[in-house]
């Protein structure tokens, strides 16, 4: 195996680690209640926002941008769950899904009305230059958003397996109403899931904004990614996001890198289409 696949493979891996933070979002809004957020993607979108903003007024790079913007989209999205979420959850689920797609078009268009629709970028030496391990040569600030998100990824799973908010938070999820009756409020465990999940998106936009381009549609496409990441692992699973965002890193670098970034969409879906026809429920999903 050449040194460049081995960097096209390391590349892919450090990117499916991001997608793997922004997808356990949307897993674990899920998983506790069901709903299927279509502004996730969006939230990633303001987190690139934030960084950019950061860079801008004060010359910080994702050292504030990052922790700046995963502050700012947790606080959102407690708002977004008391102001929206919690009513909608009453009624059918096209109620739900009309819900959260207007609110992805309120957030797209505010932006668009805000900062144009101009492609906007952070520089590329933000974080540091190039490294060189053992031959590979990998980008610092691909480097860093990798790892973070790989750690909160981690952190995340342990929060809900290895400690009481994640046993009160899985409770709900299990059983709303037998989780009241033992002293558990769901609504406030749902806020903090929905804290937490746009955080995780607002700290993963403010990483991928050092070598993605900003644009108030870049929200869809990070969208797509979601979903396809998360019916992959499974709905409900963070390990079943992580496992498959880096699988869906890794296929698109290959696939890019291979045939041609034109069809590396193409191979991706393609590959999670098949993938789905013999299981359904995806990679770590209940049957």
């Amino acid at each position: 195996m050449t040194f460049t696949l081995v960097q096209v493979i390391v590349g892919g891996l450090l990117l499916g680690a991001v997608y793997a933070l922004f997808s356990s979002g949307l897993t674990l809004v899920w998983g506790m209640m069901n709903v299927v957020n279509f502004a996730h993607g969006d939230f990633v979108m303001l987190g690139m926002y934030v960084a950019f903003v950061v860079y801008t007024l004060l010359g910080g790079g994702p050292l504030v941008g990052a922790p700046l913007a995963m502050l700012l989209l947790a606080t959102l999205g407690v708002i977004v769950y008391f102001a929206l979420i919690r009513d909608i959850m009453k009624g059918p689920m096209l109620a739900q899904i009309l819900g959260t797609f207007g609110l992805a078009l309120l957030l797209r268009y505010s932006v668009f009305w805000w900062f144009g629709a101009n492609f906007l970028s952070l520089p590329e030496n933000l974080v540091g230059g190039t490294f060189d391990i053992f031959g590979i040569r990998i980008q610092a600030s691909r480097l860093l958003a990798g790892v973070v998100a790989l750690l909160v990824t981690l952190g995340l799973h342990l929060l809900l397996t290895r400690t009481t908010l994640g046993s009160r938070m899985l409770a709900v999820a299990e059983d709303a109403t037998a989780a009241q009756l033992m002293g558990i409020r769901p609504d406030s465990m749902q806020a903090v899931a929905w804290a937490i999940a746009a955080g995780a998106t607002g700290l993963a936009g403010a990483l991928i904004a050092t070598f993605f381009y900003i644009v108030p549609t870049v929200g869809e496409t990070l969208g797509i990614v979601a979903f396809v990441t998360v019916s992959l692992g499974g709905f409900g699973s963070v390990p079943g996001a992580l496992v498959a965002g880096l699988l869906i890193g890794v296929i698109e670098s290959l696939s890019g890198y291979l045939i041609g970034a034109v069809y590396k969409d193409i191979v991706v879906y393609a590959l999670f289409l098949g993938f789905l026809w013999f299981r359904p429920q995806g990679l770590m999903g209940k049957t």
